[in-house]
């Protein structure tokens, strides 16, 4: 009996089993031998070349562009994420009525398109829109939002924080319906009303989504290239220029495909490794506080 339903459980198994072989494990076999190439993506014959390409990555001004970039987007990302979609759900959960119907809305922003996303704020931003029109004619002012060092990098944050806080309020708005009434009940009685229940009541039971969201969120920042690509193609002077830019630019417009899978492994042991970090300074904050 024992081993019939072992043999059931690996034949109910083996669907998902057999896509992982075919569309992971076999992949990352061959990214793995690849970043040990030369490989152009057109020759026939894959060249030997040892740690070259890790090493060459390890001194490219382009992949520390890459590394740095990539935790600005962070600093700026995360807190304004995490703060827009808590008041997002806050708001929502507020409501009388109708809140499954704002909770799609709000939702919408993260189904639609980067690119399509991306072109309509490359519109608004550009030299003759309204926006920049008004502003020089009333304030006198020209601003080069996609042009500057400072700007680009936020506008982009901002659009993705847009695009992506209906979809973390939905994680947020889960756990504040998962908040027993009593515990707010007994909070007023003990005299925790306003500012002091959210911070000693509605905060710690949240801790899940804080952590759940936070570990998104940073997992979000390297993979980050739909919207600096169709924006700003990495510039100005590298302030947008994300690690899939840089392997995009390696392996397909350059051709440099066992460099370019050199630095996609790169990326990714540098997002495990922050996770990680993120993941025991979210522990470690949660059981100082009790909130585990």
């Amino acid at each position: 009996m024992n081993k019939r339903t072992t043999r059931l459980g690996w034949l109910l198994a083996s669907p998902y089993l057999i896509y992982s072989i075919i569309f992971f494990l076999f992949p990352l076999c061959w990214a793995i031998y690849l970043a040990f190439t030369n490989w152009n993506l057109i020759a026939p014959d894959y060249e030997m070349v040892g740690l070259q390409n890790f090493i060459e990555a390890f001194f490219s001004k382009s992949v520390r562009a890459a590394f740095w970039v990539t935790y600005k987007f962070m600093l700026m990302f995360v807190p304004i994420v995490i703060a827009g979609s808590l008041c997002l759900a806050l708001i929502i959960h507020s409501l009388p009525k109708l809140k499954g119907l704002f909770s799609v809305g709000y939702f919408l922003p993260y189904l639609a398109s980067g690119v399509a996303s991306a072109i309509v704020v490359n519109g608004v931003l550009s030299y003759n829109s309204p926006l920049n029109t008004f502003f020089r004619h009333s304030f006198g002012l020209d601003i080069d939002w996609l042009g500057s060092p400072i700007l680009a990098p936020l506008i982009i944050a901002l659009m993705m924080a847009w695009k992506f806080m209906g979809y973390y309020a939905l994680l947020f708005l889960s756990g504040l319906e998962s908040i027993p009434k009593e515990i707010y009940e007994a909070a007023e009685i003990d005299g925790a009303v306003g500012w002091k229940r959210f911070w000693h009541v509605t905060v710690p039971m949240l801790y899940p989504s804080f952590y759940t969201v936070t570990i998104l969120a940073v997992g979000l920042m390297f993979g980050i290239f739909t919207e600096p690509y169709v924006l700003t193609g990495g510039g100005p002077d590298y302030s947008t220029h994300t690690w899939q830019l840089e392997i995009y630019n390696q392996a397909f417009e350059k051709l440099n495909a066992g460099y370019g899978t050199a630095i996609a492994i790169i990326n990714s042991v540098v997002t495990f490794a922050s996770i990680l970090v993120f993941r025991k300074v979210l522990e470690k904050w949660g059981a100082r506080h009790g909130w585990e």
